[in-house]
């Protein structure tokens, strides 16, 4: 590893393989994440040392702190090759968060090569990165049009009044079919894409064999769309970028795949929840029409990725308490970051409109998620959500929030399933024929447990209703 004309770490400050650490990945983390960053954050500052799955790193918990890691490219590397344990040899053999990290694509170089594999992904996303396109028109129109045949799937299944996992049955399938669509795979990507890519997120035991299988498909499809391009993003990838092998550019497309899928995906179930648990911010930006603004509030709140991808010293550095040795590990948590963003300041930072995009959900700085797929991905977002509540007339959750459950990873936090119980709206096109029976119709819920539209004459759904419920029906509102 290039040396560097910087102090070192002072003689007696403990290093990462002298402190004790406690595992991060814990019974009391699943339930509630939150409690144990603020326990470390009381303990240990601004950083703690923590074990992840038998291996220490430091986690960055204060929003100042993350924001240093994630912009100073200079020091905080992403290349897994300036890992020093890993380097070194004293990785456990079947670690298995190391097989998404020993793919070697875009987020994973830096400097120049990292540059200039951006450029050429800005190049290939250019096409579909606004609907002023046609391949950016017909990619939105696809993702609304997607989302209302899932819906009246829903309807055919369960009536106008019935029971959904919109985990399941709308948010997976709806980005397996944007994903199937963008890519030009020449048939429908299934579940257990979504399953592996979880695998390898979460480091299950199988998370190795996982991600060779989807980095199969990928490679596959690569080799596909270089005998037959279309109007595609791996089509134009190839482009933007002629030289890159099949190999290669299935490595591209296994990690878009995993951002549009998972953590695209997550953004989509947790502003719905945000709505349907009663978090008024979301809600209020919601019913005036701002769906982009409800996302990002949602983000602050819950956002889709709790801990962004290691980055690893450059040299010893100083951050919060300790000193950070060369070659250490460091995790950057969005999720505690966001924690101790809303704790300053309190109310001001949350009714900004500005300030909630301070959110990290996209990343911060020179890795940051690219322009053209941050665009395309709130495009996505807010589609999904804004069809929900056009079609939908009522809608509760049928498990307690503190019951729901979640895949709390070292990456991820995501809900398994977002269960409820929904009423279309009476404008809706997925409702079923006309002829059920008025005592099929469910009955009012409690006020407070659902949101619901009152009286249906010109409610626009659940908008409609989250308008009269924001502002008591005030004119102008």
């Amino acid at each position: 590893m290039e040396t560097h004309p910087f102090a070192a770490a002072p003689v007696g400050s403990p290093s990462l393989d002298t402190l004790p650490v406690e595992p991060l990945l814990t019974s009391e983390f699943d339930v509630d994440p939150g409690s144990v960053y603020e326990r470390l954050r009381r303990t240990y500052g601004p950083v703690a040392p923590v074990g992840l799955m038998g291996v220490p790193a430091w986690l960055v918990l204060d929003y100042r702190e993350v924001l240093e890691v994630l912009r100073n490219e200079s020091v905080w590397r992403r290349d897994v090759r300036h890992w020093r344990a890993r380097a070194e040899g004293r990785l456990p053999k079947d670690w298995p968060l190391l097989a998404g990290y020993e793919v070697r694509q875009t987020m994973f170089f830096d400097d120049d090569e990292h540059r200039a594999a951006r450029l050429s992904y800005h190049s290939a996303m250019r096409p579909f990165q606004d609907g002023h396109t046609p391949e950016g028109w017909e990619l939105r129109a696809a993702v609304a049009r997607y989302a209302d045949e899932l819906i009246a799937m829903l309807a055919a299944e369960s009536g106008t009044t019935g029971f959904a996992d919109l985990a399941a049955q709308y948010t997976r399938p709806l980005l397996l079919m944007v994903t199937t669509k963008l890519f030009g795979c020449p048939v429908e990507l299934g579940d257990e894409m979504v399953m592996d890519l979880w695998r390898m997120l979460d480091g299950g035991p199988d998370a190795g064999p996982a991600t060779g299988r989807a980095l199969g498909a990928m490679t596959r499809l690569a080799a596909h769309r270089r005998s037959r391009p279309g109007e595609d993003l791996t089509s134009y990838m190839l482009l933007a970028d002629p030289s890159l092998s099949d190999e290669q550019l299935g490595r591209e497309l296994f990690m878009n795949a995993v951002y549009l899928n998972d953590i695209t995906g997550n953004m989509v179930c947790n502003t719905l929840l945000e709505v349907l648990r009663g978090n008024a911010t979301v809600r209020r930006s919601l019913s005036n029409g701002q769906l982009g603004e409800a996302v990002n509030r949602a983000a602050l709140v819950n956002p889709p990725t709790a801990n962004l991808c290691f980055r690893f010293a450059g040299r010893d550095v100083q951050l919060g308490n300790f000193w950070i040795r060369a070659g250490d590990i460091v995790s950057p948590s969005v999720a505690a970051a966001h924690r101790d963003l809303l704790a300053v300041g309190n109310s001001h930072i949350v009714d900004s409109t500005i300030s909630t995009r301070a959110h990290l959900a996209w990343g911060a700085g020179p890795h940051q998620c690219p322009s053209a797929a941050r665009e395309l991905a709130g495009t996505i977002v807010t589609t999904a959500v804004g069809r929900v509540f056009e079609h939908f007339a009522r809608a509760e959750l049928t498990l307690p929030v503190d019951q729901l459950p979640w895949r709390s990873g070292p990456v991820v936090r995501g809900l398994r399933l977002l269960p409820v119980r929904y009423e279309l709206s009476a404008h809706s096109a997925a409702r079923m024929p006309q002829g059920r029976r008025e005592d099929e119709v469910a009955p009012p819920v409690a006020p407070g447990a659902v949101v619901s539209v009152g009286e249906r004459s010109g409610s626009g759904g659940l908008l409609g209703a989250l308008r009269r419920l924001m502002f008591g029906g005030r004119k102008g509102a």
